[in-house]
């Protein structure tokens, strides 16, 4: 059977902006009738794969989102070990064309037109080619079959967990271990306008042809209690990385810091919205995962956001256990006081990262 780890926090972010559309304005979803906040969980996976939490903890193990494989690494490499630059471009073209069709236009010879997620094995591999073409062998395109550089498995943890799609070569996709949610605000929220100016600091006092502010703007921002949720596929995780138990644990832990410890960095230096997550729960077990957004399709009201969102949660989770018979383990770390299940709460984020260790044997 396949086992699942579920994650759910709760997040208070002050006023920000942690997601933008394209207009500037902080996204949002309506639910439950009412307007929330979102953000979209290709914006959350972007901060936590980037961040600390996975650069410490998945060194080395870590891949490359990039159109620039072919100018910016494979070129360099030809270049700095003396090949011409005419013979240089053309192996870089082949080997960079595995990935995807180029775009081949006079600006960007050797872009790909689409964002290719490459794995550390990869890389090297694509290297390993270009040293192949420095010794003298003929390196083309139509001589280089996919699988010298292309990898159906193997150690990148991001692209075992986020998955990634190779449109030009689909026997190379890899389906994604990790699920994830956009993130929403428990209650309803509106977004609010911020006109704000700025001053010419040269601007003489009492300049009588220039008495306004040297810039006006308006942006947008809102506040709010937001829930988040992952599901890993344990089986599938291990699976893509080529059977590592130990990588996949590391790579469990390292998602499960992110979302208690990482925010999204959309316009961060206007907002400051360095925070961390109230309440995480964990789960682990064989049983078919269930999101608990349900517990705040009725928005929750008053001043005690906080509690009541936890209190909900707690109650919509009970529902379900007792609805479908399902008892997955579980450990919750509460930085409020509000679960009151202590033969389940734990008191540090180091506690939980090993009870989701412990779920794997």
């Amino acid at each position: 059977m396949t086992t699942f780890v579920q994650i759910h926090a709760l997040t208070a972010y002050p006023a920000a902006n942690l997601n933008r559309d394209d207009s500037g304005r902080p996204k949002t979803v309506t639910m439950g009738g009412v307007p929330r906040l979102r953000v979209s969980s290709q914006s959350l996976k972007r901060a936590w794969r980037t961040s600390d939490a996975f650069q410490q903890a998945l060194d080395g193990h870590l891949g490359q989102r990039t159109k620039r494989l072919g100018d910016e690494v494979v070129l360099p490499h030809l270049l700095d070990r003396g090949m011409t630059r005419e013979r240089a471009e053309a192996v870089a073209k082949a080997i960079a064309d595995v990935f995807g069709k180029l775009e081949g236009d006079d600006k960007n010879p050797l872009h790909l037109r689409q964002l290719a997620f490459i794995s550390p094995e990869e890389r090297a591999a694509a290297l390993a080619l270009a040293d192949r073409a420095l010794a003298g062998e003929a390196v083309e395109k139509e001589k280089i079959p996919a699988d010298a550089v292309l990898r159906r498995a193997d150690t990148a943890a991001d692209i075992a967990m986020f998955g990634r799609m190779l449109a030009d070569d689909p026997r190379y996709n890899r389906e994604a271990a990790v699920q994830v949610a956009h993130a929403i605000t428990t209650h309803r929220v509106v977004v609010e306008d911020d006109y704000f100016t700025a001053v010419d600091d040269l601007k003489a006092e009492g300049d009588a042809d220039d008495t306004g502010a040297g810039h006006v703007g308006v942006q947008e921002f809102g506040s709010g209690l937001f829930y988040l949720y992952a599901c890993i596929n344990r089986d599938l995780l291990r699976a893509n990385l080529k059977g590592d138990t130990g990588l996949a644990d590391t790579a469990e832990q390292a998602l499960v810091r992110a979302m208690a410890t990482v925010v999204p960095k959309g316009k961060i230096n206007a907002f400051a919205h360095h925070t961390r997550a109230s309440l995480v729960l964990v789960e682990h077990g064989h049983f078919q995962p269930r999101g608990l957004s349900t517990a705040f399709l009725k928005p929750v009201r008053g001043e005690t956001i906080m509690s009541e969102s936890i209190q909900a949660l707690k109650a919509q989770r009970h529902a379900f256990d007792t609805a479908y018979g399902e008892t997955p383990a579980h450990a919750v770390l509460d930085t409020t006081g509000v679960w009151d299940e202590r033969s389940a709460t734990v008191t540090s984020l180091e506690a939980l990262l090993a009870f989701v260790k412990e779920g794997r044997r």
